[in-house]
């Protein structure tokens, strides 16, 4: 069986945003484990609003937070940074590409 690869696109040629890192929270990490929102935020030490402006996608991980995801899933804040990172270029680079056509207009 061959392994099946994907063609790399770069960031700002997706037409599609990143995913935010709330809905990957979310998603791959508090529903498969069964883990409220509410019961998460007791156990990390943080109030509840955080994680579910987080989740909601009205809040970015900080680095702070990404330093406690990190430490709870056993992954690092790397990777919530980066998650964040590619969110937020890819939106600052959708709304510069905005402004630049009015502009042009």
């Amino acid at each position: 069986m061959t392994k099946k690869t994907y063609p790399y696109v770069p960031l700002f040629e997706r037409e599609v945003p990143p995913v935010h890192p709330g809905e990957i929270l979310l998603e791959e990490f508090l529903e498969p484990l069964g883990l409220s929102q509410s019961e998460f935020a007791r156990k990390i030490g943080v109030n509840f609003r955080t994680v579910h402006d987080i989740v909601n996608g009205k809040r970015g991980i900080s680095p702070e937070m990404a330093i406690r995801l990190s430490r709870y899933f056993k992954t690092t804040p790397q990777f919530w940074m980066n998650l964040q990172r590619d969110y937020d270029l890819w939106r600052a680079h959708k709304k510069l590409e905005k402004k630049e056509s009015a502009v042009k207009g």
